[in-house]
């Protein structure tokens, strides 16, 4: 290589270093600023989680003190409400403990709690809707009347509160609609094995065929 060259290399390269200290000059501040966000970003993730796992054991232990003061489900009403789900959750927990003292109305009224928050998830309300059902004391008209609110189509609990509307109307002699209901069940494909099991054992108890006709 000659002098001419060398120098002309030598020169190229400090060119280049002097352009790339130009545009690290002008544009390095965007690649810190993009590493404090990568950075930021991450810690902010850690931290969520962190509260989040707070609040979620602090939930727990207020549920377990709840269940443990054994006031037929008071203490979990009065549980913390932060969240739709913390609500919907304490909710259920208080009608399952009223409903251990055999206080029906006590449950209803928590059941009613979960399934008028509207901001609760939409399967914490319909499960709620379901048991109130199933706990309603009334006459034989207005259990079924809910049972068929239950049954629309689409609905998460319909197949469970069709086979609730037979033993109803079983109950109230009403035995050809209670068959014909069951054995719709055996042919409904969002049926689970078990109940269609349950399904044919009713419809062989009340003397009706496992067959449509």
């Amino acid at each position: 290589m000659s002098s001419t060259d060398s120098f002309i290399e030598e020169v190229t390269e400090e060119v280049r270093r002097d352009r790339l200290f130009a545009l690290l000059k002008r544009w390095g501040w965007i690649g810190g600023v993009a590493v404090l966000l990568i950075v930021g970003g991450a810690s902010f993730n850690e931290w969520q989680k962190a509260k989040d796992r707070r609040s979620a054991e602090a939930f727990g232990d207020q549920i377990l003190a709840a269940i443990e003061a054994n006031d037929q489900g008071q203490s979990l009403l009065a549980a913390d409400r932060t969240t739709p789900e913390h609500a919907a959750i304490a909710g259920h927990l208080a009608a399952a403990d009223a409903l251990a003292a055999s206080d029906a109305n006590r449950a209803g009224e928590a059941f009613s709690v979960v399934t008028s928050a509207a901001d609760a998830p939409a399967i914490y309300r319909e499960l709620a809707s379901f048991k109130q059902a199933l706990t309603l004391e009334a006459p034989a008209s207005e259990r079924i009347a809910a049972f068929d609110a239950l049954s629309a189509p689409g609905a998460a609990f319909r197949t469970l509160a069709e086979e609730q509307k037979a033993l109803v109307l079983i109950e109230t002699g009403e035995t050809e609609a209670a068959i014909e209901l069951l054995q719709s069940l055996l042919v409904d494909a969002e049926v689970t094995p078990g109940l269609q099991r349950r399904a044919a054992e009713l419809i062989v108890a009340v003397g009706g065929d496992l067959t449509d006709g």
